[in-house]
């Protein structure tokens, strides 16, 4: 099969597998990013997310992944809810965190991917990354023309916005790379000006230190007094450069059930929260990204809330 045709396969086998938009990028070194990262971590805004400095080559270059790569496939997956809290003024989570794990929902997919490429091309040796690994993801978006990297720092599509999980494929097959779209953000500031912390301290630069999903998830210390009227109510992630991006009025709701809150916390009051047991955190979030800050620090979280909201 030649490379045409096989670019052609791949697309077509994103699209059967449920993926939104499917990109393709020659497997090389990462040179504009390079500077980027190196004073993004010297400036330490990656708090104490210490393994962002681990593997600093291998995050620039995929060929350091993947012996032999040649194309690194990039692919976006819809998350956006068609499901609300019942109550709008508790606490808040993330959309992206509603269903089950999105690692586990993806990465099957991707081994799906990998193996039927492996059936209709012949041997194909590669790896599948889902946010875990050191993949400079929306780089690689970009760079495949998915999308924009935005003033927030997400990647954003023109057709549907930002709310989609970025997975690749970095496989030793030639395949025909896409190229890179402009940027679309114009001079719009609304998710700079809507920060509750002040996380985007310029245009296309956040520093995670101060980010709220970085303080309910990444941090495991005490929340720093500094944000105690800041947090917006959120106690796992945050959505708001998202929410208040123009381009996310086109966000459709996704296609997977396993997305769907199952598993019933989007009716909980503020009173569940408040009296969540150990018990109820294993049941209620047994396969789900909340797993991540464990028990401690998801009361952790809802309590720093809860002084900043007392009733």
């Amino acid at each position: 099969m030649n490379k045409q045709t096989a670019t052609r396969y791949v697309k077509e086998l994103s699209r059967e597998l449920g993926f939104d938009f499917c990109g393709i990028s020659e497997a090389g070194f990462l040179e504009e990013e390079a500077p980027r990262l190196e004073k993004w971590l010297k400036e330490g805004k990656h708090g104490e997310m210490r393994y962002m400095e681990n593997y600093f080559d291998k995050r620039l270059d995929p060929r350091l992944l993947v012996e032999g790569a040649r194309s690194v496939v990039s692919l976006l997956y819809n998350y956006f809810p068609d499901e609300q809290p019942h109550s709008p003024d508790g606490p808040k989570i993330s959309k992206y965190a509603y269903g089950k794990d999105y690692h586990l929902v993806i990465k099957d997919k991707l081994f799906v991917f990998l193996e039927r490429l492996r059936e209709t091309l012949g041997s194909v040796e590669g790896r599948v990354f889902v946010d875990s690994a050191p993949v400079l993801e929306k780089a690689w978006a970009t760079r495949s023309g998915l999308g924009w990297t935005g003033k927030n720092a997400n990647l954003i599509t023109r057709q549907h916005g930002s709310f989609f999980f970025i997975a690749e494929l970095i496989i030793d097959l030639e395949l025909e790379p896409d190229g890179p779209i402009k940027d679309y953000c114009g001079t719009c500031t609304r998710c700079i000006d809507a920060c509750p912390t002040q996380a985007i301290v310029e245009p296309y630069v956040v520093d995670g230190s101060r980010c709220i999903s970085y303080l309910t998830i990444e941090l495991k210390e005490q929340l720093p007094d500094r944000f105690k009227d800041q947090m917006d109510n959120w106690f796992f992630g945050c959505d708001v450069c998202q929410d208040v991006c123009p381009w996310n009025r086109f966000s459709k709701p996704h296609q997977e059930p396993l997305f769907k809150n199952t598993s019933g916390f989007l009716g909980f009051s503020e009173g569940d929260w408040t009296e969540l047991t150990e018990e109820t955190f294993q049941k209620v979030f047994k396969q789900s990204a909340v797993k991540r800050t464990g028990y401690k620090g998801l009361k952790r979280n809802l309590q720093f809330i809860k002084r900043q909201n007392p009733t």
